[in-house]
């Protein structure tokens, strides 16, 4: 026998049902923290340094993944072989 149950409500209630710990203060205090900390520390740092660094990262991180996905083709495609 199968039995489907669907049920409506809300993330909150769901882990008061399930007997999860509420984290919303605790997420609430910690994006505090994080606003506080960027606040702080963008007078320091000058915005486009900041996109410049961002965004070099992206840009060496879709290079990698493209080698990646490279090798991955080729092996697939028979380019790498494995001993026997």
């Amino acid at each position: 026998m199968k039995v489907t149950v669907d049920v409506e409500c809300t993330p909150q209630e769901a882990r008061a049902f399930l007997g999860l710990p509420d984290v919303e203060p605790l997420n609430s205090f910690m994006i505090d923290a994080m606003k506080s900390r960027m606040e702080q520390n963008i007078h320091s740092m000058q915005p486009e340094e900041i996109m410049k660094t961002w965004s070099s990262f992206g840009v060496q991180a879709q290079d990698q993944f493209l080698k990646l996905m490279q090798t991955a083709a080729s092996a697939g495609m028979g380019g790498f072989k494995t001993p026997k």
